[in-house]
């Protein structure tokens, strides 16, 4: 007899047979069809399940024969002031971090957000630290702000140009690391994950910590305005249309939109919090970071370890005792980074650009109307050129005759027919031509990655 303990919040799936036959599970992989991700325990296939986050499992015979919670999320706010809320969680956000980096070269991603700056911030008196950005041709220069930041830590900086077109030469290696449980267009670390080995021997990644130390601003609701609002979250645009007509050429019972609805409200109801924003975070840090956010940290991890930060159990129950207010608008993340390292503060915010963390309040008219006069000028000009401002993955995987070539063919000479209806497939990538790309991106790269896994691994 075993036990596996799984972490509140995993960083990788542990699967386990739960039964002998073989067999698709169709419903699941609709909802991975409309969300991206796989929900709760589902696979691909009936008879293979992923661990319950924040279990202790038992196996006997390799058989899994009894699971049991260790942690539950829940909201038990402290009385406490929001100074000894922020001396709380630097003390033990930078333990954290120090535990984890010890004695090591890190490698830190730098986007423009404030999850890695935080981490900048942690491990400014750190020895070796290697940071990076990427940059899309066409598009927002991401880089700049990344290397302010590395500048101001007296950290080296390497930028990245996301080159177009790199999927289709790296796409059967990300299959193969991913095992088709993410679609193909996001994760930017496949282009360079050849480089990474020479910069350092951990990775620190900031994930999660915009869902933990955010709030989502709600009044109570009702356990259907909850529902309601998670599929306003987590489903795709697009994504729904093509579950829908997977789901009839399936022949599947009911409706797919029902029976998503009805498994969402029955995961909801089984989180025993009141507080509908701390019970929507609960939601997403149980099924969402595990089976969307934590996919692609296996393109990390397959060159070089990676350490979490926010992912930390200890921080997962430091979130259930903070009062809500403290969480919003970010300003615990924000109080930290002013007081631990106030340059990183004056640097640009990239979701507030062209503001800072001590200035975004003003993102409002009239304050912000000259960036956005300018900004709409410059597109304008671009368009006028035919140089289309770069700003989604999909739109270099996807968009020009060179992709179009590479994306027919696992479309329409992969196989794909064996799971999906042709005339799916056919309505799909002709809307995304001719119709609407930004709404069909999502459905189309769907189809692509259900073309990669029937190839690879339902033969």
């Amino acid at each position: 007899m075993k036990t596996v303990k799984i972490n509140i919040i995993p960083s990788r799936p542990t699967f386990v047979d739960v039964e002998f036959s073989k067999e698709l599970d169709f419903e699941a992989i609709c909802i991975f069809v409309a969300t991206g991700f796989f929900l709760d325990t589902d696979t691909y296939w009936k008879h293979k399940k992923v661990l319950k986050p924040a279990h202790i499992h038992t196996f006997e015979n390799n058989q899994l024969i009894h699971s049991e919670p260790y942690f539950k999320w829940h909201y038990t706010p402290r009385n406490i002031t929001f100074e000894q809320a922020l001396d709380e969680f630097e003390d033990l956000f930078e333990q954290i971090v120090q535990e984890q980096t010890k004695d090591k070269k890190v490698i830190l991603p730098l986007s423009g957000g404030l999850d890695s700056r935080t981490l900048a911030a942690a491990l400014k008196d750190h020895p070796s630290v290697h940071t990076y950005s990427y940059a899309f041709k066409d598009g927002y220069p991401e880089h700049k702000i990344g290397c302010e930041i590395a500048n101001f830590s007296n950290f080296s900086f390497q930028k990245f140009d996301v080159p177009k077109g790199y999927l289709w030469e790296d796409i059967d290696e990300l299959a193969d690391i991913n095992q088709c449980y993410s679609e193909f267009t996001h994760p930017r670390q496949m282009a360079f994950i050849d480089t990474y080995k020479s910069m350092g021997t951990i990775f620190s990644l900031g994930h999660w910590g915009d869902v933990l130390f955010d709030s989502m601003n709600l009044p109570q609701l009702s356990i259907e305005e909850e529902v309601d609002i998670l599929l306003e979250k987590i489903v795709k645009k697009g994504g729904l249309e093509l579950a829908n007509k997977i789901w009839s050429t399936w022949g599947l019972e009911e409706d797919f939109t029902t029976y998503f609805k009805n498994r969402i409200k029955r995961l909801l109801l089984g989180i025993e919090i009141e507080n509908t924003n701390a019970k929507l975070r609960a939601f997403k840090s149980l099924y969402w970071a595990p089976r969307w956010t934590s996919v692609n940290l296996s393109i990390f991890e397959k060159e070089i370890p990676i350490s979490l930060p926010y992912y930390d159990n200890r921080m997962c129950e430091f979130i259930c005792s903070l009062p809500e207010e403290y969480l919003a608008n970010r300003k615990l993340q924000i109080a930290y980074i002013q007081r631990a390292a106030p340059k990183l503060a004056n640097i640009t915010w990239h979701e507030q650009k062209p503001f800072n963390l001590n200035n975004y309040h003003l993102n409002k008219s009239p304050y912000n109307f000259p960036y956005r006069f300018t900004n709409k000028i410059f597109r304008e000009i671009r368009k006028l050129i035919r140089r289309p401002h770069i700003s989604r993955n999909w739109e270099l995987q996807f968009l020009g005759r060179e992709n179009d070539i590479e994306l027919k063919k696992w479309l329409f000479e992969s196989g794909l027919h064996e799971l999906v209806d042709p005339s799916v497939t056919e309505k799909i990538y002709d809307s995304f031509k001719t119709v609407d790309a930004v709404n069909y991106s999502h459905p189309l790269s769907m189809l692509l990655t259900l073309a990669l896994f029937n190839q690879k691994f339902n033969r």
